[in-house]
């Protein structure tokens, strides 16, 4: 993955893009346990803030970074768990 996979009239490729594809290696990384995980749990784990975890989980579904499904579940009042796998054809559209 380069770091001009990135996109966002914000997204600086200097300024951003180390940051942000160590993050995405680190949620991938933790999700790949396939187990439910809160926001809070993966922001602690991938040393990142809740908002940046679910733009990566956002990224994970992209065919670019992987083409994974990601799922969520209500786990309470306004709590949701994610849970990520491979996409149905069972092989990544790309690696990390």
């Amino acid at each position: 993955m380069t770091r001009t996979d990135f996109d966002g009239s914000t997204y600086s490729e200097e300024l951003d893009g180390a940051r942000l594809t160590s993050q995405l290696a680190r949620v991938r990384a933790m999700m790949a346990d396939g187990k439910w995980h809160t926001l809070k749990e993966i922001a602690y784990c991938a040393m990142g803030s809740e908002a940046g975890i679910s733009a990566r989980l956002r990224d994970l579904r992209k065919p670019r970074f992987g083409g994974y499904v990601v799922e969520r579940q209500r786990i309470g009042r306004g709590l949701w768990a994610y849970k990520v796998s491979l996409p149905p054809s069972g092989k990544q559209m790309r690696l990390l």
